[in-house]
């Protein structure tokens, strides 16, 4: 990102802080991979976003770990930018997808940054591990490989599919739920003893206890965020473009566009097909990402491909804080 969008975009979020009054805001440096930028740029960019927004920005990072060194920690350390990590579980359940390009895995870079981070001299820092689910590991082995490195928080992400291009063993239509099978026996082994946060876990308890989600794709809460790419185009959200590239598209750019064109003016319930609006479960499940709910050639009026797995998995959640509050009650 060049230092005219860096400063654009910094704009853009002081404009919108005085816009609404906001006291605070959190910039998220993605990619790709972040890091690639190097830490002169990854530090100009954070002092001039300080610099020009009037509320506290907080700032974390996303990385895959194989850049993270000392040099690059201590420079988030004094900056306070958060560090979150992607990290698969073990050696061969991250190498399976996680490849430098000449073939081999990065896992044992990740393994020696994470260490780093986990030590006295950075926790600070460190924000949690995101671990994208992958149905063919088994989730206690991913799960203990992830506690290995002391998280004070765990994500567990779906992978992106949609119904013409559905996820790792996610049949379109089929009532099989392999992806509730797998997050099942890890939620119970987390309900029944918490050593460290699954944000996961903790949004679908808040929705079906009658409170709001904070996570995109849990409940029915707007998304309060939007995505400034390369070249200072804005996107609604760059998941969306897992289901076709245009989909995150809003035409908008910072240079010109202020960020509330981008945010959405209609209740989230309102975009959901027929089908979940009249599903008792909507207010837990907000049907899932938009964007796996994409069907080539009639777009995303559709429940998400992971609408059995789910429905299955919310229900799990339910039927055990009911239980427990039955039980006090």
């Amino acid at each position: 990102m060049s230092a005219e969008v860096v400063a654009h975009t910094a704009e853009r979020v002081a404009r919108h802080v005085r816009a609404h009054g906001l006291p605070e805001v959190e910039v998220v440096l993605h990619g790709g991979e972040p890091l690639l930028a190097g830490p002169a740029a990854l530090a100009s960019l954070v002092r001039g976003f300080r610099s020009a927004v009037p509320a506290a920005v907080r700032f974390s990072v996303q990385t895959n770990a194989t850049l993270l060194d000392r040099r690059f920690l201590a420079l988030f350390a004094e900056l306070g930018v958060g560090v979150g990590v992607s990290l698969d579980g073990g050696r061969e359940a991250h190498d399976r997808h996680r490849k430098r390009p000449g073939g081999t895995g990065s896992w044992a870079a990740a393994r020696d940054a994470l260490r780093l981070l986990a030590s006295d001299e950075f926790r600070a820092v460190y924000r949690g591990v995101l671990c994208v689910v992958d149905v063919d590991n088994d989730p206690h082995d991913v799960y203990r490989s992830l506690l290995d490195f002391s998280p004070p928080v765990v994500d567990f992400l779906l992978p992106h599919g949609n119904w013409t291009t559905p996820p790792p063993r996610r049949l379109a239509g089929s009532p099989e739920t392999p992806y509730a099978d797998w997050l099942i026996p890890l939620f119970d082994r987390w309900y029944d003893e918490p050593v460290t946060r699954v944000r996961l876990f903790e949004e679908l308890l808040n929705v079906v206890l009658g409170g709001r989600s904070r996570l995109e794709g849990v409940g029915l809460t707007p998304t309060a965020q939007v995505v400034v790419e390369t070249d200072g185009t804005i996107s609604a959200s760059d998941i969306l473009a897992s289901s076709q590239p245009a989909a995150a598209a809003t035409g908008l750019h910072v240079a010109r566009d202020d960020f509330d064109r981008a945010l959405p003016e209609v209740p989230a319930a309102s975009a959901l097909s027929a089908t979940c609006r009249a599903c008792s479960l909507v207010a837990a499940c907000g049907g899932g990402l938009r964007a796996h709910r994409f069907r080539a050639g009639s777009g995303f009026d559709h429940p998400s491909v992971y609408c059995p797995d789910l429905v299955r998995l919310i229900t799990h959640v339910r039927d055990r804080a009911a239980t427990d509050l039955a039980a006090l009650a």
